[in-house]
């Protein structure tokens, strides 16, 4: 996410649902969903934010953020799978295979600036040098893996407000994870606090709207049974001024 625990609100900037905004393009972003599935009930991964940010202090999130200059460059230890290459180019407006893509690695690349979890692992040769938003990754010697993310949900941020994102919900296995930064979480950070909660249970309860949505779609899909590249999803988007719609985007 962009905002730190130094952010301070602004006038007509202390929330995203105001509807008096000029139009604004929406800027591509990326959501992680870690599930754990050792147990007999799944559990995700939620990290408490920090009290003193703009966008809902207090409150149990996903990690996620937009896509960063640098997703679109960094090298992977595999491509992502080709049905899901498929699935991020529904919608509207389309999204080309580069930017599928860096859909995919800023979802890895936001979980693990926020949370510290990090998927990736090493590959063969040389390690390539990675700076910037993708040391941790350097530094651990492993570049980041898209090909165990599934696409659960897009939604775009309706028109009129403060701020607005096309965000692609992606859920990932626990397992994938494969390095941990330490010190990530703490009391001055961004989130201070992870848990593993089961889907319903109270620390999702007072959760935004879009994101109840997304979790009822993964909760359907983890029940039908393995995971699938290529499965249908849903696309929450602004119609005519009539407020949010659901489409199912099939293929």
């Amino acid at each position: 996410m962009d905002a730190t625990v130094n952010d301070k609100p602004k006038p007509k900037d202390k929330d995203f649902e105001e509807d008096h905004h000029p139009y604004r393009r929406p800027k591509d972003a990326a959501t992680l969903i870690l599930v754990d599935r050792s147990g007999a009930v799944p559990k995700v991964l939620v990290g408490k934010r920090h009290d003193k940010v703009v966008f809902m202090p207090g409150k149990f999130v996903f990690p996620g953020g937009r896509v960063d200059k640098a997703d679109g460059r960094v090298p992977v230890a595999a491509p992502i799978p080709k049905d899901l290459e498929r699935n991020l180019a529904k919608g509207s407006p389309r999204t080309e295979p580069s930017r599928a893509r860096a859909l995919a690695v800023a979802a890895i690349r936001e979980a693990c600036e926020e949370t510290g979890l990090c998927l990736g692992r090493k590959v063969a040769g040389a390690m390539p040098k990675l700076a910037g938003v993708w040391k941790p990754f350097g530094d651990a010697g492993i570049v980041p893996d898209p090909s165990g993310l599934f696409l659960i949900a897009r939604a775009i941020t309706p028109p009129g407000r403060v701020r607005r994102f096309d965000t692609r919900f992606f859920t990932a296995d626990a397992s994938s994870i494969t390095h941990k930064v330490p010190g990530v979480i703490h009391a001055d950070a961004e989130l201070v606090e992870l848990v593993w909660v089961e889907i319903g249970s109270k620390p999702l309860e007072d959760a935004h709207v879009m994101t109840k949505n997304v979790l009822r779609e993964l909760e359907k899909r983890l029940a039908t049974g393995p995971l699938r590249h290529d499965a249908p999803f849903p696309f929450f988007h602004a119609v005519g001024g009539k407020g949010m719609q659901k489409d199912i985007l099939t293929n």
